[in-house]
Parts: structure tokens; sequence; C-alpha cells
């Protein structure tokens, strides 16, 4: 997700700083993103790869990262512990104007906003999968988040040729909560044998217009992620947000999706 974010900035004229906890994993992300932009060129959605990629740089200290950069993302795992301490090594480098986001899809904004001396410059950005080709961005705000903030990141939004929607902090926000629940739903179809994974999701692409069906959406964001999201919600909402078996035993036997190969369909 963060070398989507660098991808979809740098590709409108932004200048990126992507923080990386080592050499390696900086190497990575750099390589990921000119391929990227690479692909986008050759599809002709971006003019010059080669310029783009000039505007991103990646660095491993948080000392590295330019005092006066207008917005630090944070879009690391969904842990809430390692999101809050990400986001005060970013507060202790940004500058007073700076505006602090974080790209969780699910995890209290709220909460994260508590660790953090000056919470009223803070808010929710949830980018989707794949960032470059996605429209949304779901912007989340906290009961100390400024005004003022929302509009100078909806503007953002808008140059990077996305769509804003703006959401009190909940959990699951609108866009997880909504997507968790057909998502889960469409597992239990498939543990019940009412359908194949295949004709669930031809179902809602033919039937309702999804670009997707759920199921493949589920192989795409990781089945551990959505076990985490849906336990997240279990957790606050209630049961109809429990896992139904299904994810638990298929994540148990690292059938994760695209990412390790195969879910409910075979990536290989």
């Amino acid at each position: 997700m963060g070398a989507g974010i660098a991808h979809a900035f740098a590709a409108v004229g932004s200048s990126v700083v992507v923080l990386e906890a080592d050499q390696d994993r900086a190497n990575a992300a750099s390589q990921r993103i000119a391929g990227t932009l690479g692909k986008a060129e050759e599809k002709g959605k971006l003019a010059s790869a080669t310029e783009a990629l000039g505007r991103v740089s990646a660095v491993t200290e948080a000392a590295e990262l330019p005092p006066d950069a207008a917005l630090y993302v944070e879009a690391v795992p969904e842990d809430a512990a390692l999101k809050s301490s990400v986001l005060r090594r970013l507060e202790a480098v940004a500058g007073a104007d700076a505006v602090l986001a974080t790209n969780t899809s699910s995890l209290s904004v709220t909460n994260l906003a508590a660790s953090l001396e000056r919470p009223e410059r803070f808010c929710g950005m949830h980018f989707f999968n794949p960032v470059p080709a996605s429209a949304l961005v779901e912007l989340v705000h906290h009961p100390d988040t400024a005004a003022e903030l929302l509009e100078r990141v909806q503007g953002w939004v808008a140059a990077l040729g996305k769509q804003a929607i703006v959401v009190r902090d909940s959990p699951g926000f609108a866009t997880s909560r909504l997507g968790v629940a057909v998502g889960l739903e469409a597992i239990r179809m498939v543990e019940e044998g009412v359908a194949s994974a295949e004709d669930i999701d031809a179902g809602m692409r033919l039937g309702y217009r999804w670009p997707m069906g759920p199921l493949r959406l589920t192989d795409l964001v990781g089945l551990d992620v959505r076990l985490g999201i849906a336990s997240h919600l279990a957790s606050t909402l209630g049961p109809r947000f429990d896992p139904p078996a299904l994810l638990r035993e298929m994540v148990a036997r690292g059938e994760l999706g695209k990412k390790s190969g195969r879910g409910f369909y075979d990536w290989d």
C-alpha cells in the first residue's frame, strides 16, 4: 500500500520520500514503485515513468524525512501499537503545518490520535488497493480533527484524480464495514456449499455490476488481512462479523490469496 500511495503522488508531480525499516526494504520499495510506474507508462496512463521516479526517494530513518513535507501518510500493517509508534516518530520530525494521516482500514482513528501531541492535525486516509487504479479515498475524522485539515486533504485527493468521501470514525468506517460484511457472507456460502466461488463472484459482477466479486477481492486483499479486520469488527460491533470457520482454516493452511498463490482461486 505504501508503494502504491507513493506511486499515486509521484505520478501527479509530487516529491515523495518513502520511509522503510532497513535498506533492503527501501531498495525493494524503490524497485516496486519503478515497476508500477513503468507499467503505467506502457499502458499510456503516465507520460514518463523515469521523470516520475526521479521525484521518489527512500530512506531508513525518520530524521532523514524532509521537515517541510506537507503530508505524512503512515501505511504499516494493521497493528495499533505499531501504527502509534510510527505516528509518534513522524510527529517528532513533521513541521508545524504538516498533516499526519493513517492508512488504516479498520483501526480506531480516535485511539491513534490519542497518542499524538497535536491530534487536531491527524486524520485517516484510507486508500484502496491497487492505489494507482482506485478511484476512492475514504477520509476519516475523529472528534479533534480540524475542519480546515479535512479541506486540505480533500484537495490533495482531488489532485490525485480520486474522489474523497468523509466518514466519522467508527469501527470499519463505511467501506470496510460494508465490504467485510458481504465478503464474510460470500465465504459462508462457499462453506455451506451454496455455490462455487466463481459463481458467487459472477453473480455479483453480472447481477449487481460489481467490478470484481467479493471472493476474488478477498484473495487480492489477503485472507489474513480480512480475518484480522473481521476479528476486530466482531470485537467492536458484535457476532455478525465473526469470521467463518472456513476463513480461519484457510489462513491456518497458509492459503492467503494472491500473495501466497492460492486462496479461493489458484493464482499460480
